[in-house]
């Protein structure tokens, strides 16, 4: 596949994405090589994979402190592989249920020569009680008042919930009051990241759990 079916790299990239953006230029060639024929991303997100996609998921990387993350439904890898790739300082376990998708994580993982990352081919209710960390992601997955129940028995207490989430998030966060304190999730907030680094808007729904 050519490289004038990716979108071209966009200016805020190097700011955004800093020494990492080396790793993520091959992570781009890499799904514009089999994104489609895995049925990692649709033909048409190749010409907006970087804004929308590799941007979009950079901007968690720079919300997030060092650790242990989980991502869960992390697909063709937004924004595990990409947080990955940008902070060596994290340790970054993906959950991802679909087998072949599991399989590309960990071979894109280590073709990019990832150290910090773990794939889970299982569902995030299934990891629940194996694995727990200090941040949990997600990108896509679900609605809030879905995605908590599964997103918080993954934190330590005192971790943090923080999802990606789109220009619903409001509504979401009404919707889901109820689970919220069941789960025991507080300092809820909505934050708006992109245009500081010249990029879209992305909208993070985090919130501490216990």
């Amino acid at each position: 596949m050519k490289h004038s079916e990716i979108e071209a790299e966009p200016a805020a990239a190097a700011r955004l994405c800093g020494d990492a953006l080396p790793m993520l230029r091959l992570f781009a060639d890499h799904l514009a090589e089999w994104g489609e024929q895995l049925g990692l991303v649709g033909p048409r997100e190749l010409d907006r994979l970087w804004t929308r996609h590799i941007l979009n998921s950079a901007l968690v990387a720079h919300t997030v402190g060092p650790g242990t993350l989980i991502d869960i439904g992390s697909g063709a890898g937004f924004p595990g592989l990409v947080i990955a790739a940008m902070r060596p300082d994290i340790q970054c376990v993906l959950i991802e249920p679909l087998g072949r998708r599991a399989v590309w994580l960990r071979e894109e993982a280590e073709r990019l020569g990832l150290t910090n990352v773990t794939v889970r081919n299982e569902r995030a209710e299934e990891a629940a009680g194996h694995v727990v960390a200090e941040y949990v992601t997600a990108r896509a997955v679900s609605a809030l008042k879905t995605l908590v129940p599964l997103a918080a028995p993954l934190l330590k207490p005192g971790g943090e919930l923080v999802l990606m989430k789109g220009q619903k998030v409001d509504e979401e966060v009404r919707s889901a009051a109820a689970v919220l304190v069941k789960w025991r999730v507080t300092n809820p907030s909505i934050e708006i990241t992109g245009p500081e680094f010249g990029t879209e808007e992305t909208r993070i729904f985090r919130a501490t759990v216990g």
